[in-house]
């Protein structure tokens, strides 16, 4: 044993001590105050995302969190931790370039370890029109300061010399988009990290506190109800994925949205080979390998409506033979563990954010497949709408009145999976 170490394991207990774990309040509404400026239903990455900025940018502390289960236990930590900015609509490449953008100095500001890894994103194109795809989408890409751009074979060897690039492939690689921004980070840590710096600024979290019900008085939000009781608040903030409709349904509004399982599954760990993110639509396939040298893979949404969390036999059989298409080298790897989160999808595949026809009531939902990466974005300018009563110039193309209004933004064609 080194010296050094001996040293410092000697010095005692106390001699380094370790920050204090997150605190929790008291159930709701333990007897104190029965009233808070915001409501948060949802404490996941995006709800602690929106208080802690609500807390830092807008100086809006007296906020509660209210999480039914436990913190980052929903779509925050079932999800493949990818992020990336290379979207089809200009609208969407603008918002997942901002979100881009706050991530990459997120551990920072936190104070907390996200393990963001920058890996290179590659997008597979295996037909003549998945490449007219790649090609449209790098155009927008370049256009709005986005760096991706079109590779031929020769370059995806160099990026990615593990892929299956022979011509006589099943499913041939003909090109791709390539996003050298493209990245992975822990999805806990950052639903962790927020929850963290929101507590420090004096958010209150309430964990194992489900939301019954929404109080509705003459058209404007009044507050939720729990089990512990009623909490009233001047605005409340809907951020539950998997349980958009439900959420909103409590308060009467009805949304666009249809919920199907999304599964995904981690091999063992293995020697790392696998530097970059890899992708394909048409197989429905995507891979990447985690610090832990575990191969994290995912697949297709389900084809039907389900409230539901369960995996399936059907999704490993699929996902492994478009697997061993692209690494036929890995047909002897295990399978560690298999989950499911529940993606909330619109019919124009974008999300739903911002205000909506109940006053003082706003939603972020309806992220289908990529919510995660939009995380501090999303926080970041629900806070601000919830600050204002506004919809941010960002979030506008977002609003859920664009399905009254017929002005959606198709963002199917950038669909890392096929849904």
């Amino acid at each position: 044993m080194p010296f050094s170490l001996l040293r410092l394991g000697l010095r005692g207990e106390g001699a380094f001590p370790l920050p204090p774990p997150l605190p929790l309040p008291l159930p709701l509404p333990g007897g104190g105050r029965k009233r808070r400026k915001v409501v948060v239903v949802g404490g996941g990455g995006h709800g602690l995302a929106a208080a802690y900025y609500l807390a830092r940018d807008h100086g809006i502390t007296d906020v509660a969190v209210l999480e039914k289960g436990y913190i980052g236990g929903g779509n925050t930590g079932r999800n493949t931790t990818i992020i990336r900015a290379n979207y089809l609509t200009p609208e969407g490449v603008l918002f997942y370039k901002e979100s881009l953008r706050l991530f990459e100095d997120l551990d920072r500001e936190l104070g907390v370890n996200l393990m963001y890894s920058r890996r290179g994103h590659l997008t597979l194109a295996h037909t003549d029109a998945a490449l007219r795809t790649a090609r449209w989408r790098a155009g927008v890409n370049q256009f709005l300061g986005v760096d991706s751009r079109l590779v031929y074979p020769k370059e995806i060897a160099r990026l990615c010399p593990q892929l299956n690039l022979s011509p006589g492939a099943r499913y041939p690689i003909l090109g791709a988009l390539y996003h050298p921004p493209g990245a992975i980070a822990r999805h806990d840590a950052v639903a962790w990290g927020y929850a963290k710096a929101a507590r420090a600024l004096g958010v209150e979290i309430y964990s194992d506190t489900a939301v019954t019900g929404v109080v509705v008085e003459g058209g404007e939000a009044k507050g939720v109800r729990t089990a512990g009781g009623v909490l009233e608040a001047e605005k409340v903030l809907q951020a539950t994925a998997g349980l958009s409709s439900q959420t909103a349904a409590m308060a009467g509004l009805r949304l666009p949205i249809t919920t199907v399982p999304l599964q995904a599954c981690v091999s063992e760990p293995l020697k790392p080979f696998l530097d970059a993110i890899v992708v394909s639509g048409s197989l429905h396939t995507y891979v990447s390998q985690s610090a832990r040298g575990e191969l994290v893979m995912g697949g297709s949404a389900d084809p039907a409506p389900l409230y539901s969390t369960r995996p399936t036999l059907e999704f490993k059989e699929s996902l492994a033979a478009n697997l061993l298409e692209l690494f036929p080298f890995i047909g002897g790897v295990k399978v560690l563990r298999q989950w499911a989160g529940m993606a909330d999808m619109t019919p124009d595949f974008s999300p739903v954010m911002g205000v909506t026809p109940v006053r003082n009531y706003f939603i972020d939902s309806g992220w289908g497949t990529w919510g995660f990466k939009a995380t501090p974005a999303a926080g970041k300018y629900m806070a601000q709408c919830v600050a204002s009563g506004e919809q941010p110039e960002l979030l506008r193309p977002f609003a859920l009145s664009r399905f009254g209004e017929f002005n959606l933004v198709g963002e199917r064609g950038a669909a890392s999976v096929g849904h």
